[in-house]
């Protein structure tokens, strides 16, 4: 193959393989249908020139960037890690490249974040929960970005959600823990403020104890960041308490480990002198001692599908629809009745 000063072109393939330039852009594309051969011919050309398509050409004549942006929470343990995976699996099959940022939970950083993605053309976002304020929506709309939420189900939102309903997730697995015998029940919670999935965790337990005439008072609610060291403290505080919980409900599996190791140094047995459990089912649940019971949230399957239906937004420039998934309580050594 002759060698080829700077940065090969369509026209150095075309000419390598012996094909149109038209052929080399359908076998780049994935569009149109192209004999395999001749496919075969035009990839190797294309691995041994070195090329790669000019991204501001294709930009131009799609009027679009087929980039995604994604603003997560936070980096710092992995409680999105999975189903963000999936969400760029399924954008890389579509033909699209992921950016993402994360907030720290701060709602002026993911303010900046947001414009920032847009200003760089992303063609859609992937936003976490629906707490923000309308006028980052009326951005949005105005900028005609599509926009989806993902880890919390609401259908009558401005944006469309793939996700699941953080309350009646929690509702059933506090419904287990009194089924268990357990009345003196306390939460460890993520902070509510601007996080509605934390604040309706927070309410399914609410809502579990009213049906069967129970209550919490507002002490034994506990609001701290999602850190191990955090859910540490905030057991240790609620342990400390006149009336000690039975069973100590954690808005993650991340506080939920916290608790378990704090509870083995105060020297509290878990589940014989008391219950922790979690929420999430991340890999950590499964690997403490004794490995968590907590809510299994199909985070693989919601990124796989809010993924595909951002996509959809971008390409029909339609309005989306929000999906709901199911949760399930996954039960493990944490766990137990509640001996008289």
């Amino acid at each position: 193959m002759t060698a080829i000063k700077g940065a090969p072109t369509l026209d150095d393939v075309a000419k390598a393989a012996g094909v149109s330039t038209a052929t080399v852009s359908r076998c780049l594309n994935g569009s149109g249908r192209v004999v395999e051969k001749t496919r075969d011919r035009v990839m190797r050309a294309v691995s041994d020139l070195g090329y790669t398509p000019n991204f501001g050409a294709r930009v131009m004549a799609a009027k679009r960037t087929y980039t995604i942006g994604a603003i997560i929470p936070t980096m710092e343990n992995a409680i999105f890690a999975r189903g963000l995976q999936a969400f760029q699996e399924e954008l890389h099959a579509r033909g699209y490249t992921l950016l993402v940022a994360s907030s720290a939970y701060r709602p002026e950083i993911e303010e900046e974040q947001i414009r920032a993605l847009v200003s760089r053309g992303a063609d859609g976002l992937l936003l976490i929960g629906h707490d923000r304020s309308a006028s980052i929506y009326n951005y949005l709309e105005q900028q005609n970005v599509p926009a989806l939420v993902a880890w919390s189900y609401q259908n009558d939102t401005r944006v469309p959600s793939i996700g699941f309903s953080n309350r009646i997730a929690m509702q059933e697995l506090a419904e287990e823990v009194i089924r268990l015998g357990h009345t003196k029940v306390a939460m460890i919670s993520g902070i509510c403020e601007g996080n509605d999935r934390a604040r309706m965790r927070v309410q399914g337990l609410i809502d579990a104890l009213a049906l069967h005439g129970l209550g919490i008072d507002a002490g034994q609610i506990i609001e701290t960041s999602y850190e191990i060291d955090r859910g540490a403290e905030a057991f240790e505080s609620l342990m400390a308490q006149n009336i000690k919980p039975t069973a100590v409900l954690c808005g993650n599996d991340v506080l939920a480990v916290g608790a378990l190791q704090r509870a083995g140094e105060l020297g509290l047995k878990v589940p014989q002198d008391v219950s922790i459990t979690g929420f999430d089912d991340i890999e950590l649940a499964q690997i403490v001692s004794p490995p968590l019971t907590t809510v299994h949230v199909p985070h693989r399957e919601m990124g796989r599908k809010a993924a595909s239906e951002l996509v959809d937004m971008v390409e029909l420039r339609n309005t989306g629809k929000s999906v709901i998934l199911e949760t399930r309580i996954t039960k493990r050594g944490s766990l137990a009745k509640q001996m008289d």
